[in-house]
């Protein structure tokens, strides 16, 4: 798909603020509401409308990553297990030697780790690896305007 500037302006003042109003987003950018209305409305790019949340403001202040290879047979069973599990933020299949990336979100390490053994009891997994993570760095800026002239 081949993006114009034009689109690339409409992506990153979404990527900015995606609940900024149409008219703000034309007045920034100087392109009509209505061209704006119509790219929006008929672009596949935008898959998802969501919040980045401060999951430790709600209580979960354990955020980890966790790669996992499992055995053939229990694959597509844990990929079912974790699709549903509440406390998976987000689930990719990967390679590099591992099956699954699953971001995760508990109140506390405890129940990290009761997760993790529990997965290890009820499936047969091979190796796993647990990522805790401390910081969020940067998160959610690619196509922003920060970096919008290097991606051009």
């Amino acid at each position: 798909m081949n993006l114009t500037k034009k689109d690339m302006q409409i992506i990153t003042a979404l990527r900015n603020n995606a609940r900024e109003s149409l008219t703000k987003i034309s007045r920034k950018t100087g392109i009509p509401v209505s061209t704006i209305f119509d790219k929006i409305k008929d672009t596949p790019l935008i898959t998802k409308n969501t919040c980045l949340l401060d999951f430790s403001q709600l209580g979960f202040n354990t955020r980890a990553k966790a790669t996992i290879k499992v055995e053939r047979e229990t694959r597509e069973e844990l990929r079912k297990y974790l699709s549903v599990h509440s406390n998976v933020n987000s689930l990719y299949k990967i390679n590099s030697g591992y099956d699954f990336l699953i971001e995760l979100v508990f109140r506390n390490i405890k129940e990290m780790e009761d997760f993790m053994e529990n997965l290890r009891d009820k499936f047969k997994i091979i190796d796993d690896k647990v990522f805790y993570i401390l910081e969020d760095i940067k998160r959610e800026e690619f196509m922003s305007s920060e970096n919008l002239g290097q991606i051009i």
